[in-house]
């Protein structure tokens, strides 16, 4: 899959960690033959982690990572530590990058320790190898005291151009597959099957294209064999109407969430009816997790604070789910005085105790690693964690039919 086909939380992540002047920036210019990191000699030019999303052979599809130095100083030098700890959670590979010139010191054993607890492999990188008065090539063996199978060690020289291509072959041999057999739809519906998808177009989508969610459902419905009808949900019903009149019943029903009302009402009980939101919930990992959650729903009180996050940033609309339809269903349903906090992008809450509830979006921006990072952070700590779709399907009474196409 080209980087342009690659939707930004399926590419692999690449994030090079070290001490400040450990020569990070120089390798991910050396390894993305590109300038994408400014290099200096003066401590700690690196101010926030940079990421470019490129095509890098022979891995493909990637986001490359440089941060800020590990061993940074002072208030804002504990900011920029903060924020490289940040980029951790959303990381696929681990690249430690030391000086060959002298062993590891206390930062860079407390970063290996990091990356084996968050279980993320790594490759350490050996760098300014040239100024060995010998260089063997190659890779060395791992230190069995650090007790991990995902750790190799590579002498490299980001200067002279040295073990940047072995360095690339060894990230490629820890790649991790991807492929975990589960798709967003494609492994619940059968060749031959009909789908109707329902895609509402109002202030909130965007103009002349699909969101993420709608594009991967109609691939994974055509790439099964099955057949792909789509429409609104103003004409949903006169769609239905003349499908089953001429004996082409739907086999599933997929629908915006915000449309769940509406079109429940519609698609008759013998026709299966899901949406995009839950099989996402499903496909990022956390669907067993977020149908537990959202019966915590109707256990809140009045002051308790729940917090609506989305994975990505959008200019804020009237009517906007996460901070107006959100907070007004839950109003509904609960009849409660809740404190509702909202976050999104990267701005997810580090402490998470002052939560009775936590309704993320699908996660289709963010990584599958990120999306599980974030319900453990909740699960943790007791707070239960689910989310848009699967909220709004349990506040409307339809929660078990619409998990059911996905349970069986």
């Amino acid at each position: 899959m080209s980087l342009n086909d690659t939707p930004s939380g399926e590419r692999l992540r690449i994030s090079f960690f070290g001490k400040r002047n450990a020569g990070k920036s120089s390798l991910v210019n050396a390894v993305t033959n590109q300038q994408l990191a400014v290099v200096s000699d003066t401590l700690g030019t690196t101010t926030d982690p940079v990421s470019k999303a490129m095509e890098l052979l022979p891995l493909g599809p990637v986001v490359i990572t440089d941060t800020p130095g590990f061993d940074d100083t002072g208030a804002l030098g504990e900011l920029r530590v903060k924020r490289t700890k940040q980029v951790l959670n959303k990381t696929d590979i681990a690249i430690l990058v030391t000086d060959a010139t002298r062993d590891m010191d206390e930062s860079e054993q407390e970063l290996l320790r990091i990356f084996e607890e968050k279980s993320i492999p790594f490759i350490v990188a050996k760098n300014k190898s040239d100024l060995l008065e010998s260089s063997p090539n190659g890779t060395f063996e791992p230190d069995a005291s650090r007790k991990t199978t995902d750790k190799s060690e590579i002498l490299v020289s980001a200067t002279e151009k040295t073990g940047i291509e072995e360095l690339k072959e060894l990230i490629g041999h820890i790649v991790p597959s991807g492929d975990n057999g589960i798709k967003l739809v494609g492994d619940v519906i059968e060749p031959g099957q009909t789908i109707v998808l329902v895609i509402p177009i109002d202030k909130a989508a965007p103009k002349g294209r699909l969101i993420l969610p709608q594009q991967q459902a109609i691939r994974d419905i055509l790439d099964s064999g099955a057949y792909s009808v789509t429409t609104r949900e103003t004409e949903l019903a006169e769609l239905l109407d003349k499908m089953i009149s001429a004996g082409m019943k739907p086999d599933l029903v997929i629908t915006d969430s915000q449309a769940f009302e509406k079109v429940n009402k519609i698609v008759p009980q013998d026709i299966a009816l899901t949406s995009f939101s839950i099989l996402m919930a499903r496909y990022k990992g956390f669907l067993d997790t977020a149908v537990k959650g959202a019966r915590a729903i109707d256990e809140l009180q009045d002051g308790d604070k729940v917090l609506i996050s989305e994975g990505c940033t959008h200019h804020r609309q009237c009517g906007d789910i996460g901070t107006v339809k959100m907070p007004n269903w839950l109003a509904e349903r609960t009849g409660k005085q809740l404190v509702i906090e909202t976050s999104s992008g990267a701005d997810f809450p580090e402490n998470l105790e002052e939560y009775k509830l936590i309704i993320h979006c699908g996660g289709c921006m963010l990584s599958f690693r990120e999306m599980v990072y974030r319900m453990k952070c909740a699960e943790d700590l007791g707070v239960p964690f689910t989310n848009y779709g699967i909220a709004i399907a349990y506040m409307k009474g339809i929660l078990d039919r619409t998990i059911a196409p996905i349970y069986g």
